[in-house]
């Protein structure tokens, strides 16, 4: 299905996620210009945190709670999606005091990709069939 284009500037942030993923997996190569050592990619994963990733999440709130009675299943996966955030940002959080950075980074980087593809496999394609076209002109206007 091709990506609503009110929900592209989304998709296409999560590429630089997915790829921070990759970065944080167990046994990862190395990525050039990225980070190699345990406790590098954890601070290089943090400050993406803070930059980029802790922002896309409020986008993303923002965004369903204007659309979120769109449909039943919107709603629920709404209510995951939030959580998910909220468990995702203490993962970041976590990386600080880990006893076993590499695990946590690891487990991490699985918790990110399974949520990157609940919301591009699962959620944006409810989205695109069960918004309005005011709604999805609305949700262009937030993320524009």
């Amino acid at each position: 299905m091709k990506r609503e284009e009110a929900l592209a500037p989304l998709s296409r942030e999560h590429h630089s996620t997915l790829i921070l993923a990759q970065l944080l997996k167990k046994d990862a190569p190395v990525y050039h210009q990225l980070p190699a050592e345990p406790w590098d990619k954890a601070k290089y994963a943090q400050e993406q945190f803070k930059t980029h990733i802790a922002k896309h999440f409020r986008k993303e709130e923002k965004l369903l709670e204007k659309v979120k009675d769109c449909h039943p299943e919107v709603r629920v996966l709404a209510d995951e999606i939030k959580f998910e955030h909220e468990q995702l940002s203490a993962l970041f959080s976590s990386l600080t005091n880990s006893q076993n950075l590499v695990n946590t980074m690891d487990g991490l980087a699985g918790s990110l990709q399974h949520h990157i593809r609940k919301e591009e496999r699962v959620l944006f394609p409810l989205l695109q069939e069960h918004c309005s076209a005011e709604q999805l002109k609305e949700i262009h206007e937030l993320l524009h």
